[in-house]
């Protein structure tokens, strides 16, 4: 069974950084697609950005030139930094494979505010 722990997720002012981990363990990494989703309150979890398991990579419009996702296969994990923050991009942040698996992890909670 797949087992996905994300961190690095905080309170920071719009304009900051922040940069969020997963830790994947369990299936065959290096095989899959990944993800990083994210879900607001009151509204459906929405996919942000995928890595491939060739390194390519693609970003929602919301996102992108802001946020890169990357992958390290020898340790199972993927980040995702994230730039220029805005309040819209509060929300609850997940990792999971791109189709998504059954289960997800907790999060991280991502606020941006001032």
């Amino acid at each position: 069974q797949v087992q996905l722990v994300e961190s690095g997720g905080g309170l920071v002012q719009p304009g900051g950084s922040l940069k969020l981990s997963c830790a994947v363990s369990g299936g065959i990494f290096r095989l899959i697609s990944m993800g990083w989703y994210r879900q607001a309150p009151g509204k459906q979890r929405d996919l942000v950005a995928t890595i491939t398991s060739g390194a390519t990579t693609n970003y929602a419009d919301s996102v992108k030139g802001r946020f890169t996702i990357s992958r390290d296969n020898t340790k199972n994990t993927v980040t995702l930094q994230m730039n220029s923050l805005k309040p819209e991009d509060t929300a609850v942040y997940y990792c999971s494979r791109v189709p998504p698996f059954a289960s997800w992890g907790q999060g991280t909670q991502v606020t941006v505010s001032s």
